[in-house]
């Protein structure tokens, strides 16, 4: 990291602190915060920030530990638990929003294909901000808090089949067929592994480690 990249990660800092400062007082969530800060900074802004490279580089690394804060939140067995309103909502919303834009996007010309996957992108809602919007307000262990949560976590594990679809709409010729249902097979099976994973494997791992009685083994 060179100094100019230190630089710029300070500027983020203190304009982050001056943001969540102003949304503090005008009692906004702290997400909108982040969001100010990154619209002063950027190039569409004050463009304060010129090395966006790194700066996307420690962006992605923030959205894999609000990802697993998202993990420590929520439980698989409270989501089992009202698994029957979690997939029959997220089922029909995830349907219904994509038949509803794919209707609208053909309206306006759009070929079938082009319109399903403007339909599968808006179909998804952001978890990492429904959570912090929800934690600001205490309400995360709520009944309907977290049926919309697991509908979100749902759209979230929908868009391993939605991206394995992309080719196929793509309007690929039949010898890309097969190879596409192959790449689709292989996708499910990689997510029903990490499902079972997370349900079986991780925990008897993390009881091993904790077992060890090493403070510093269990926090990495």
């Amino acid at each position: 990291m060179d100094a100019t990249f230190l630089e710029q990660i300070l500027i983020i800092f203190a304009l982050s602190i001056g943001a969540l400062a102003l949304c503090y007082r005008l009692k906004m969530p702290g997400i909108v915060a982040f969001f100010l800060t990154g619209i002063i900074a950027g190039p569409h802004g004050l463009g304060l920030i010129t090395n966006r490279a790194d700066v996307e580089i420690l962006a992605e690394l923030g959205i894999i530990f609000l990802l697993f804060t998202i993990g420590m939140e929520l439980s698989l067995k409270s989501l089992l638990e009202m698994k029957k309103g979690m997939l029959t909502g997220g089922v029909l919303q995830i349907g219904l929003t994509i038949g509803v834009v794919a209707v609208i996007a053909s309206a306006f010309g759009l070929a079938p294909p082009e319109a399903i996957f403007f339909g599968m992108l808006l179909a998804h809602t952001s978890t990492t901000v429904m959570l912090t919007v929800f934690q600001h307000r205490g309400e995360v262990d709520t009944p309907p808090v977290r049926l919309a949560l697991g509908i979100s976590v749902l759209q979230d594990l929908s868009t391993v089949p939605m991206i394995l679809l992309v080719p196929m709409l793509g309007g690929m010729g039949s010898a890309g067929v097969v190879p596409s249902l192959i790449n689709f097979g292989i996708g499910l099976i990689l997510l029903g592994a990490v499902t079972v994973s997370a349900l079986w494997v991780v925990p008897r791992l993390l009881y091993r480690v904790a077992s060890l009685r090493s403070r510093e083994l269990f926090m990495i």
